[in-house]
């Protein structure tokens, strides 16, 4: 890695329209490519869209029964894919007569669904013709909308367990079971809230959109920019100003948007420039700006939409799970600032000139209701307010303090004072913009949501996941160290296939029961999960962000990927302390507010300051630098020290504290004599 960073042409370089075109075929990757359509058909689907999320966020304050909220969501959502995003490429910025009969078909099948009340649901072990016909064009509708907005490896894993569901019988030991004939198996997918209507989507019609509602209002408000602009003018001036711009934004962005790959872009236009001013190579500034992203999901106060299934999963408050990404959050971006400071010394990097156009002072004076918005979830959350209410509430917020400057209004002045009369004057102001936004954003994960719920239908049915976590628990011995390790392997897999949310829902009903039977509590076993869920962000061959990060620096996606690795692994190896002993769980402050409350403070604190040392050691192993250059036995010491420090036990504590102090002593005596060149 020693020739990660270098200094000369990079100064020069500029975020070319071609870069940026590229990453953003990445987001659309993520995303979906949606359509692009203008004129009366353009400006209904905007109008639907903006009733979805006039409907879900009077769904936040009104009460609506759940078997009418999930099917209504699904209906939008498979609705506005099929007519914003095309069965294929060539069919592009255009809506084919296939797209209305799907959409259409989307509306019937769950116009069927409530017209049939409760003689529907109670019929779901014996349903009737018509039943396993809207069940069946359902699931094809969810699984063709899967592959329209994340591609085809959803669609076939989904199909895989649809499949073992129905062939039970012929399947080779361990994983026989009896077997389920459709019309079984679309009663519990179609006509129960155990299926595609199930959690998942739950959650995604009660919080993932509204949390995309409110992150389209931070954003055509002006946040995101201030966010950049406020972080610029914080860390410039410093060798470190460059790699701490970038860590500082991407926790700044990605807090509100929770997703990688758009952070990642959307602050990689902006830095980039100057990370390569800074002396960057263009590989190791994509990966600081992917581990940045990367960042985003895991950030409080809205980490990814995995996180509100965590919440669901375990029963908890969405408060419990912000709670327990605090510390872990905080470690990850010690080990970026780590990182970043390591690589200000170890190629001796020069004072970054940062041009800005305000101060933090004045910025702070004009946009500091920004801040307001970023922390009021938290406040209603603490004040009592459920996790819906507190971001209704949090988006109430984020409206009315647009207007304390004309420039972030989400209604344009004009419109109020007579300058723009005219209907098409306010259907193009940022308030509708952001309504649009809030529910176009939702439609990959709540398609992703729905196909889920097939998968964790199929497994509750077949009894999969206990069949699963015995496997793993037999193969690992019931030693809880590698059951662990294959449970991380078994995610990071997954990861490898399919995004954040589909990979941890997965896992979470796979191989969360093998932790949880080796007696890990369970919200230390989701969250150990979710961790690595995250990692898919950043592994072939779904490396979305570092590949959209190589798209602007004009690096290679893999060698940018391995990058990220190195920012990123110190951090990555802090979950195993959640699960191997019950110190540990203090990283998690104890996985709830009223644990908390009687929890040892002291524990917690000494686990958080094991993690650091640990992390820090990590850091400077894989850098190969702490305060000079280490020799090759510094090195191998310190990455003893860090993996030892990792485990949670006293002896493994003494030795990685020992290595630790004794790298530390042998460096400060070498660079007292003088001997800081040491290779």
């Amino acid at each position: 890695m020693s020739e990660a960073i270098g200094n000369g042409a990079a100064a020069t370089a500029v975020v070319s329209d071609e870069a940026l075109r590229k990453a953003e075929l990445f987001i659309e990757e993520e995303e979906g490519a949606a359509n692009h359509i203008k004129g009366w058909l353009g400006a209904f689907l905007t109008t639907v869209a903006v009733v979805m999320s006039l409907f879900h966020l009077y769904t936040a304050y009104a009460i609506v029964p759940t078997q009418t909220l999930r099917p209504v969501h699904v209906a939008f959502v498979l609705f506005l894919t099929f007519l914003m995003f095309p069965v294929a490429a060539k069919f592009r910025h255009r809506i084919m007569w296939w797209d209305w009969f799907a959409a259409l078909l989307a509306i019937a099948v769950v116009v069927y669904l409530i017209l049939g009340g409760d003689d529907f649901t109670d019929r779901n072990t014996s349903p009737n013709g018509w039943d396993i016909v809207f069940g069946v064009s359902l699931l094809l509708l969810v699984l063709e909308a899967m592959r329209r907005t994340t591609g085809w490896v959803m669609p076939i894993v989904t199909s895989a367990f649809i499949v073992y569901a129905l062939t039970g019988p012929y399947l080779p030991a361990p994983w026989t079971h009896k077997g389920y004939e459709i019309g079984r198996l679309i009663g519990v997918l179609y006509m129960t809230l155990e299926g595609i209507f199930g959690v998942a989507v739950d959650v995604s019609s009660s919080l993932i959109i509204l949390f995309t509602i409110f992150g389209a209002f931070l954003q055509y408000s002006g946040a995101g920019k201030f966010y950049i602009d406020f972080s610029f003018a914080a860390m410039g001036g410093k060798a470190t100003g460059a790699g701490r711009t970038v860590v500082l934004a991407s926790f700044l962005l990605g807090g509100p948007s929770g997703s990688g790959v758009a952070t990642t872009v959307t602050l990689g236009a902006v830095a980039y420039p100057m990370l390569a001013k800074a002396g960057y190579e263009k590989n190791a500034a994509g990966g600081l700006l992917a581990a940045g992203g990367l960042g985003a999901i895991i950030s409080p106060p809205v980490l990814g939409a995995a996180a509100f299934l965590i919440a669901e999963f375990l029963k908890i408050s969405y408060l419990d799970v912000l709670l327990m990404a605090c510390i872990p959050t905080l470690l990850f971006y010690l080990a970026l600032f780590l990182m970043v400071e390591i690589d200000a010394r170890k190629y001796a990097m020069g004072k970054t000139v940062i041009d800005k156009a305000d101060s933090v002072w004045n910025l702070t004076r004009k946009y500091w209701f920004h801040f307001l918005s970023l922390v009021s979830i938290i406040f209603f959350m603490m004040w009592g307010f459920s996790p819906v209410l507190s971001v209704f509430w949090a988006t109430v917020v984020s409206f009315f303090t647009s207007f304390l400057r004309r420039d972030t209004a989400l209604i344009s002045y004009d419109v109020f004072t007579g300058a723009t009369r005219r209907m098409a004057g306010f259907f193009a102001s940022p308030l509708i913009k952001a309504l649009e936004g809030g529910s176009v954003s939702v439609l990959n994960v709540a398609a992703t949501c729905a196909g889920a719920g097939i998968i964790v239908g199929v497994v509750t049915l077949t009894g999969l996941g206990l069949k699963f976590s015995s496997i793993v628990i037999d193969y690992a011995g019931g030693s809880l160290l590698l059951t662990a390790v294959f449970t991380s392997l078994v995610v990071w897999i997954v990861g490898l296939a399919v995004p954040v949310t589909a990979s941890y829902i997965i896992c979470a009903v796979i191989a969360a029961p093998a932790l949880i039977k080796l007696g890990v509590p369970d919200f230390a076993a989701h969250m150990f999960i979710f961790y690595y869920a995250v990692l898919s962000e950043v592994s072939p061959p779904t490396a979305l962000s570092p590949f959209a990060a190589a798209a602007i620096t004009g690096g290679d996606p893999y060698k940018t990927t391995l990058q990220c690795w190195k920012y990123t692994v110190p951090a990555f190896l802090v979950p195993f302390m959640f699960v191997l002993d019950p110190s540990g769980q203090g990283l998690l402050l104890m996985g709830s507010t009223k644990a908390l409350a009687a929890a040892n403070w002291w524990s917690i604190a000494e686990v958080t300051l094991t993690a650091a040392v640990g992390i820090a050691a990590l850091a400077g192993g894989f850098q190969g630098w702490a305060l000079i250059r280490t020799t090759l036995i510094e090195r191998v010491m310190l990455l003893v020290a860090g993996f030892a420090l990792v485990y949670p036990s006293l002896t493994a504590d003494v030795v990685g504290f020992g290595l630790a102090a004794i790298v530390m002593a042998m460096q400060v005596l070498r660079r007292r004599a003088g001997l800081v060149t040491v290779p």
